[in-house]
C-alpha cells in the first residue's frame, strides 16, 4: 500500500474519531442517565457555560447554558445540595461517558433539556 494511502486512511480514521466525540441533537437513548448530589454550580471557562460540581470530584455541564437564559443564582435555588439527575451523552462512538448535560432534573421537574 502506497504512503498516500496510508496517509488519506489515517487522516479519514482520525476524522472519524473527532467526528464521534462532537454532540449533536442527542436523544435519550443515547445517553448514561446518572444521580449526582449537586454540591457547587459555577460559571465555566468564559464560553457561557454552567459547571456543576458533585460530592466526589467529578464536574458536569451545560454547554453555553447562560447563552440560553439559565442564572446561576437560579440553579443554585433548584439544585444546589439536592440530588439531581442527570443524561450525560456517550461519545466515541458510544464507548465514553460525556460531561455534557443533555437533561438535567431534580425530582419530577425538568429544569434543563435538549430533548425534542
Amino acid at each position: 500500500m502506497s504512503s498516500t494511502i496510508k496517509k488519506l486512511i489515517f487522516g479519514i480514521g482520525i476524522l472519524l474519531t473527532l467526528q464521534s466525540c462532537i454532540i449533536h441533537n442527542p436523544e435519550p437513548e443515547q445517553c448514561d442517565v446518572v444521580e449526582i448530589t449537586v454540591s457547587d454550580i459555577l460559571e465555566g471557562g468564559g464560553e457561557y457555560d454552567i459547571v456543576f460540581k458533585d460530592a466526589g470530584t467529578d464536574f458536569f455541564y451545560i454547554n453555553r447554558g447562560m447563552e440560553q437564559g439559565l442564572t446561576i443564582a437560579d440553579l443554585k435555588s433548584k439544585v444546589l445540595n439536592k440530588k439531581a439527575t442527570l443524561h450525560l451523552p456517550k461519545v466515541m462512538f458510544g464507548m465514553v461517558q460525556s460531561e455534557h448535560i443533555a437533561q438535567l432534573s431534580v425530582g419530577d421537574e425538568v429544569i434543563y433539556s435538549e430533548f425534542d
